[in-house]
């Protein structure tokens, strides 16, 4: 049966991946990104345009799509900077607490009555680096540690309402993200040892399709044969 399905990130990565394999079998998407034109080119029945950076003004934008039902959220965007602790400057601790910790618990916070209405379910997209972090990783590990807090206490409020809460843990995938944190920590990256975007989407989706009577609680993802991120000798 379609679902109406709002993701966020969706213009391009996993979020737009995602946009395309439920597009494909006919769910009603909702796509998220900061831009009209990041957009282009998605197919999807309604976009919601929102700067995460301005977790302010979710709100407004939420409101001006009237969604009364929803029966899947997916938490897709984010952002990481690497960096040690010493080099992390408190713009960029600003910038990724508010995109991936409270912009993420706002726009969940303004859909739950339309989730609950359908017994609707949330998937959070968090990463390895939410369950152990290491040097490079402050900032970005701490939002995805924060994520995860926030799925499990969602989780336990709102089981009795009917809504299912996922979280999904996904490593070394073929995204932009992927890339940067390897350009970043001066690492190599080989494709062919790394995830398809194709392949985590259809774990999210399989994750969506669960019957009524279980849910996944966590998924981990990793490739058989991940190449570590280290930097080049």
């Amino acid at each position: 049966m379609p679902k109406t399905i709002l993701v966020t990130g969706a213009g391009r990565g996993l979020g737009r991946t995602l946009a395309e394999q439920c597009g494909a079998r006919g769910d009603a998407v909702i796509a998220h990104a900061r831009s009209e034109e990041a957009l282009d080119g998605v197919p999807c029945e309604r976009r919601l345009i929102a700067d995460l950076e301005r977790p302010e003004a979710i709100e407004d934008a939420v409101a001006g799509l009237g969604i009364e039902h929803l029966d899947a959220l997916v938490h897709n965007a984010g952002i990481a900077h690497i960096a040690p602790v010493g080099g992390q400057e408190l713009e960029w601790w600003q910038r990724t607490m508010a995109v991936n910790v409270v912009a993420v618990a706002e726009l969940t916070r303004l859909l739950l009555p339309a989730l609950r209405a359908s017994g609707g379910h949330v998937v959070f997209v968090n990463s390895g680096a939410g369950l152990s972090a290491g040097p490079g990783w402050s900032s970005y590990a701490a939002s995805k540690h924060a994520v995860k807090a926030l799925a499990d206490a969602l989780r336990g409020e709102e089981r009795a309402a009917g809504v299912r809460v996922t979280s999904v843990y996904p490593s070394h995938f073929k995204t932009d993200m992927q890339r940067s944190v390897r350009e970043q920590f001066g690492s190599d990256y080989d494709l062919e040892r790394a995830t398809s975007v194709e392949s985590i989407a259809k774990a999210v989706i399989d994750v969506l399709n669960a019957p009524s009577d279980m849910v996944v609680n966590e998924l981990r993802i990793e490739p058989p044969n991940p190449l570590p991120i280290r930097p080049r000798a």
